[in-house]
C-alpha cells in the first residue's frame, strides 16, 4: 500500500511538471495546422493508445473527437449533442465515432487514465458516467476530486487498491500525455471538443446540425442518383 501511495504521488508530480508549463508550447505548435483539415491516413496512424470504435467498422464515415474529461463544453457534448449524432449517423451505419483524449489539466488526465484502465468494453460507458457526472468531480480541491472519482470508479467495479494502481500506472500516463501532443503537433489541435468527420475538421460549434453540415453536404446523392431514362 506504502508503495502504491508513494507511485500515486510521482505521478501527480511528474502530471504537474508537464501541465504547468505546457500551455504556450501547445498554442504554438498547434498554430500552423489550427483549423486545417487533415488527410486520413495521417488521422488513422497508430497513436500511444489504442482507439475504441463506437459503432460499425466498416461505416463509410469516421468522425473522431479529441476531448478533455474537465472541458465543459466536452460534458455538454457528450450527454446533449452525442446521443442524437450516435442515433443519426452511428447506429445507422452511416459514421463511426473514435474518441481521443486530449487533457487539459492533471485531473482531465487522471480521468482518462481511469476510463482506460476500465477496459475497452467499458471505456466509453466509464467515460459518459464521468461527463454526465462532471461537476461532482472536477473540482479545484484536489483531494476532494480524487475521493469522487475514486467514489464512481468504485460504482464501475474498481477497489480502492485497483484505482490506486491506475493512477500508479506511469506508462499509461505518459501514453495520454503523448496523445495530447501528437494531437496538438501534428494535427493543430488547440482546443476541446475538437472534430474531424473524414479528416475535416469541424468549426467551434458542436450541436447536431453542426455535423450534418458536413455529413450531408459531403456524402449528399450518394446511392441516390437518377438513371437518366433511355433513348427513344
Amino acid at each position: 500500500m506504502i508503495a502504491a501511495a508513494v507511485a500515486v504521488v510521482a505521478v501527480v508530480i511528474a502530471a504537474g511538471v508537464y501541465f504547468v508549463g505546457m500551455g504556450d508550447q501547445t498554442q504554438t505548435q498547434a498554430a500552423s495546422r489550427a483549423d486545417a483539415d487533415v488527410p486520413m491516413s495521417e488521422l488513422m496512424e497508430a497513436g500511444p493508445l489504442e482507439d475504441v470504435v463506437i459503432g460499425d467498422p466498416d461505416a463509410p464515415v469516421t468522425i473522431i473527437e479529441y476531448a478533455s474529461m474537465t472541458c465543459p463544453h466536452c460534458a455538454h457534448f457528450h450527454t446533449e449533442t452525442f446521443p442524437k449524432v450516435k442515433e443519426k449517423y452511428i447506429d445507422t451505419g452511416k459514421a463511426k465515432f473514435i474518441f481521443r483524449e486530449f487533457p487539459l489539466d492533471i485531473l482531465a488526465a487522471r480521468a482518462s487514465m481511469l476510463a482506460r484502465c476500465a477496459g475497452p468494453e467499458k471505456r466509453m460507458a466509464l467515460t459518459s458516467a464521468l461527463f454526465e457526472s462532471q461537476q461532482s468531480w472536477a473540482l479545484p480541491d484536489e483531494s476532494e476530486a480524487m475521493d469522487k472519482l475514486l467514489g464512481i470508479a468504485r460504482q464501475a467495479g474498481f477497489s480502492k487498491e485497483s484505482f490506486d494502481e491506475c493512477m500508479a500506472d506511469e506508462e499509461l500516463y505518459q501514453n495520454i500525455v503523448k496523445m495530447r501532443a501528437r494531437a496538438s503537433s501534428e494535427f493543430g489541435v488547440n482546443s476541446t471538443p475538437s472534430f474531424f468527420i473524414d479528416g475535416k475538421k469541424l468549426g467551434r460549434d458542436h450541436e447536431l446540425e453542426d455535423f450534418d453540415a458536413i455529413l450531408e453536404e459531403d456524402h449528399a446523392g450518394a446511392g441516390d442518383k437518377t438513371e437518366p431514362a433511355p433513348a427513344d
